[in-house]
């Protein structure tokens, strides 16, 4: 780079003196070097002013894409967050929804079909009135009695046990009380234990899935009308069971909601 000033000055030299005296050359010396230092440092500003605005340039551009790509990223994040947030939230609603309405559609289902120790309600008066005790196979029936944890009824059965045979009716009876100072509307649900005998347990009559409505210090008995049915003695899987567990279970329920049975038709205790 240096080399042009330095042929340039040495021609300016040449023409001022052609005997070349050791004064003159000195001064050419200073002469060169002097120019040769301005013509250094004037061709680097040069060269800077031509490369570095583009390094810079190029360098800002980057930036602002960085920026701009960052933030369409984080716009995306917070779409895919409000998307999750929002199934979250939806699922968490119908798992309460679910969870509200698993307890009475299972009981339904399983009271129609027996599944699950859930004794059968819907009966036949005519069987009833025409079916045969089977009197050498007795069966011990104990009764047990369970309130959710935001129930705050006295929840009892009256008797603990009782024995019965197939093909016999028999009568039973629970008490519950509201012990608080307000209004409290329950409502049962029930099973029998061991599962597989709940299809030959059968319900003449009985408070389950019905709104039972009790006032402040309220004190009622609630009776249970029931009977084995013959075919009980007849299924080899009942061979061996001689004990039957009525379990009721009493929720708090809100004033005007029903949980119809279907076909149930209650017989009056006196017919």
């Amino acid at each position: 780079m240096l080399l042009p000033i330095l042929v340039r000055e040495s021609l300016c030299c040449s023409k001022n003196s052609v005997l070349l005296t050791s004064s003159n050359i000195q001064t050419c010396i200073r002469g060169l070097q002097g120019e040769g230092a301005r013509g250094f440092h004037s061709y680097a500003q040069w060269f800077l002013c031509r490369r570095v605005p583009s390094r810079l340039n190029t360098q800002i551009r980057g930036v602002k894409s960085r920026k701009s790509q960052t933030k369409q990223q984080e716009d995306e994040w917070r779409k895919r967050n409000k998307t999750v947030l929002t199934y979250i939230v939806a699922a968490g609603v119908g798992m309460i929804g679910m969870s509200y309405a698993a307890v009475p559609l299972y009981r339904l289902y399983c009271q129609a079909s027996g599944l699950g120790g859930t004794a059968v309600a819907g009966h036949d008066a005519e069987q009833v009135e025409t079916m045969t005790p089977v009197m050498d196979r007795i069966i011990k029936i104990t009764f047990n009695a369970d309130t959710h944890a935001s129930m705050q009824w006295n929840f009892r059965p009256q008797q603990s046990e009782i024995y019965v045979v197939p093909g016999e009716t028999a009568l039973a009876f629970y008490r519950a009380k509201n012990p608080t100072d307000k209004p409290v509307i329950g409502i049962s649900t029930y099973n029998v234990v061991p599962f597989e005998a709940g299809q030959y347990f059968n319900k003449i009559q009985c408070f389950c899935f019905e709104e039972q409505r009790l006032n402040p210090k309220e004190e009622v008995d609630m009776p249970v009308f029931f009977y084995i049915d013959p075919e009980f003695d007849e299924d080899p899987r009942m061979a061996r069971v001689d004990t039957i567990t009525l379990s009721y279970t009493f929720f708090e329920a809100k004033e005007g909601q029903k949980l119809p049975l279907p076909g149930y038709s209650p017989i009056s205790l006196h017919s």
